[in-house]
């Protein structure tokens, strides 16, 4: 705590920053820092934080609830007195607070590094901000005030500091579009986390300064006047740099300092809209634009809803130059984000602020499907520091696409017949298969046939080929147009490929295609050809039947039952329930080797007690049609131990191939018994036979089709 004299405080509630409190929460501040004795009183923060904050609120335009909620958040909570009553603080105050409070909570957990032993701060801190998200510039004012006083804290403390900043604060700024504190905060966590190379741009930067600021001034004149040559009215300004950002574009691009071309930079600010792109003509007209360096961000906002034109020329002494051309509105909203919608609020909706309200919402959706856990603090980190990703055409144009999005989903980015004839792929000059997720700053070519359709395996969301629901759309589409025969004959395909790997043969399906709401079987093929139902979802609902069909009647129909018998096993004690039979070795049969969730069968051997088959072994057909007396029923009981299987993947020799599948079939979380490959004479296949462990049926399934789209297989199927 730091104890503040209380004039001082008296004194700061009669500056300009709190001209807005309305006049109970004026009384309320005042109230708090005369209650108590003493002439002093115990604050977070020094004096200097809370006067930065409330200034940098004020420059906001910040109302005076909020204003009110960062004072009352500094100051100590009153002492309570015998017989009087609490002061009632406004709804909209106590929201505030309360989203303060959960803030406060996460920089905790931020600090502890254990961000996923506690949602719940998490959780609090979301919901108040969708409450009420004037808490956002409460809190990144006050981290900025922090920081801009860190030099008075220790070394450890400030790298502390510094590190919340750069982790939360400066992200979520940016994502506001609150460019006014995102840049100062940037480099003031930048200036402490690498001082040495945060000292070296500075310097460098001063070094040149006297020759760039002549430069920019005389840039200045010679645009201001081309502009009111041709009627613009316009004010231009030279744009200010900032070294994390410097630093950020010499690591991205890997150049050096004298190598940036935008260190010289102007921004021109005017009325409308229109007059954006009648200044973009006088610019372009004026010097000799740089191709590859437009933006056009008015047409195509950034996701947090900036709005400018980019251009870059080679303007005067064959220096290239940036500039910058917006309203005065959309500078604002640069420049204060979320605060700009009260400053330029008009009659209607906001849809730029709805749709930031609408990120915050699906955030904490997307924390809540995900369950308890990490899932949350991953959420926060992806969509706070990044939720899209930034590719580059051959040509150097950019394209930003959802995060995880692969190489088909930037064909069907680029144009939909591109994603259709779509063959193969380069990302930065080495070819990929078509499932390789991006990141930002690769820059992907795509080698296209000239007549080509789409293949179905790519709505399967088990091969991980489209990641965008727009892509998945395009393709939908196009099977939509196709002849029904042709559906008909795809989605039989896909289905018995599905149940050929599975080891399942000659099922009935007419049960199972109403739980789709298909007519009859060939409806279902249809919807399975289309998308709208995959392939493995028919396999479990058929498991289900299999499984409900297996089920005995009455207990009475059972063979070897007798009165006074033996009740079944419980399931928790063993892994199978052998209904009318105790005290029997049961094991699973080698030819079928069922899991859990198959639809299974006893058989009584000869002295080796119950062996459990799967209802269409071909085996255990055999054996019942000539002793159907000695058919029990069986049913799975629980067991945390695992079941073993045998799996065959016929596949094109590469190199790493054992270690993608070894390594797949850990991420699934199975475990790998045993191994043997056969290489087929010259053809360069490879046959492998795995020994797996896996807990079910369902992890089963799942692995064979991540198996199944791994690079180079061409099939992954259960052993008959």
């Amino acid at each position: 705590m730091f104890p503040v004299p209380r004039e001082a405080l008296l004194e700061l509630l009669q500056r300009p920053s709190a001209a807005v409190l309305p006049a109970a929460s004026r009384e309320m501040v005042r109230a708090r820092i005369e209650g108590g004795s003493g002439p002093e009183l115990p604050l977070q923060d020094p004096l200097a934080v809370l006067v930065d904050t409330l200034d940098t609120l004020t420059a906001l335009s910040a109302d005076g609830e909020v204003i009110a909620a960062a004072w009352l958040f500094a100051l100590p909570s009153p002492e309570p007195v015998a017989g009087a009553r609490p002061a009632v603080l406004p709804a909209g105050i106590v929201d505030l607070l309360e989203g303060q409070q959960a803030a406060a909570q996460v920089w905790a957990l931020h600090a502890e590094q254990h961000r996923s032993a506690n949602n719940e701060g998490l959780r609090r801190l979301l919901l108040a901000i969708v409450r009420d998200l004037r808490v956002v510039p409460i809190l990144l004012a006050r981290q900025l005030a922090r920081m801009r006083n860190a030099g008075l804290l220790e070394d450890a403390q400030r790298r502390a500091l510094a590190r919340l900043t750069r982790d939360i604060h400066a992200p979520l700024a940016n994502r506001l579009g609150i460019w006014q504190l995102k840049w100062e905060l940037e480099d003031l966590a930048f200036r402490y986390l690498e001082p040495e190379t945060y000292r070296q741009i500075a310097a460098q930067l001063d070094e040149k300064r006297v020759g760039r600021e002549r430069y920019i001034e005389a840039v200045k004149a010679t645009l201001r006047q081309a502009l009111a040559e041709h009627g613009i009215d316009a004010e231009i300004s030279g744009r200010p740099k900032h070294i994390y950002s410097i630093w950020r574009k010499m690591q991205r691009k890997q150049v050096s300092f004298d190598e940036l071309y935008d260190l010289r930079a102007v921004r021109v600010t005017v009325d409308d809209v229109g007059a954006c792109y009648a200044a973009l003509g006088v610019v372009h007209a004026l010097w000799t634009p740089v191709p590859s360096e437009f933006d056009d961000y008015i047409a195509r906002p950034k996701a947090n809803d900036y709005r400018s034109l980019h251009t870059a020329v080679v303007g005067p002494e064959g220096r290239t130059l940036e500039v910058q051309i917006r309203t005065h509105e959309m500078h604002a909203q640069a420049e204060l984000g979320v605060a700009a919608h009260w400053r330029y609020k008009e009659g209607g909706g906001d849809r730029a602020f709805d749709r930031k309200i609408a990120w915050m919402r699906r955030l904490l959706d997307q924390s809540q499907e995900g369950g308890e856990g990490a899932g949350l603090a991953g959420d926060l980190d992806s969509e706070l520091v990044e939720d899209r990703v930034y590719v580059l055409t051959p040509k150097g144009e950019v394209i930003d696409l959802p995060q995880g999005g692969t190489v088909l989903d930037f064909a069907y980015h680029v144009h939909t017949m591109v994603g259709h004839r779509t063959r193969g792929a380069k990302v930065n000059g080495r070819i990929v298969p078509l499932n390789h997720a991006l990141r930002s700053g690769d820059r992907v070519e795509i080698m296209t046939s000239k007549t080509g359709e789409p293949r179905r395996d790519w709505l399967l969301p088990a091969n991980g080929f489209l990641a965008s629901g727009r892509s998945r759309d395009k393709v939908r589409a196009w099977f939509h147009k196709l002849d029904r025969a042709r559906n008909l004959q795809a989605g039989r395909e896909l289905l018995e490929k599905e149940l050929k790997r599975l080891g399942l043969h000659h099922a009935d399906l007419s049960g199972v295609a109403k739980k789709f709401h298909a007519e009859n079987v060939e409806e279902l093929h249809i919807q399975i050809a289309l998308g709208d139902v995959g392939p493995n979802q028919v396999v479990r609902a058929l498991h289900e039947e299999q499984r409900a069909a297996s089920q005995p009647a009455t207990p009475s129909s059972l063979p070897l039952r007798k009165p006074g018998g033996r009740k079944p096993a419980p399931p928790s004690k063993s892994r199978f329930t052998v209904e009318g039979v105790g005290n029997l070795l049961v094991q699973l049969a080698r030819c079928c080797q069922p899991v859990p969730g198959e639809a299974i069968s006893g058989y009584l051997t000869r002295g080796r007690g119950v062996s459990v088959h799967r209802t269409d072994c071909t085996a255990f057909q055999r054996l019942a049609g000539a002793n159907p007396q000695r058919v029990l029923p069986v049913e799975w009981g629980q067991t945390g131990g695992g079941y073993e299987v045998d799996v065959q993947v016929r596949a094109l020799d590469r190199k790493w191939l054992l270690k993608d599948i070894t390594t797949l079939i850990a991420q699934e979380d199975a475990h790998v018994l045993g191994i043997n490959s056969d290489q087929a004479g010259a053809s360069g296949r490879v046959q492998l036979r795995l020994r797996l462990k896996v807990a079910d049926f369902g992890q089963l399934s799942t692995l064979l089709g991540k198996l199944d789209g791994l690079p180079g297989v061409e099939e992954a199927r259960r052993s008959a």
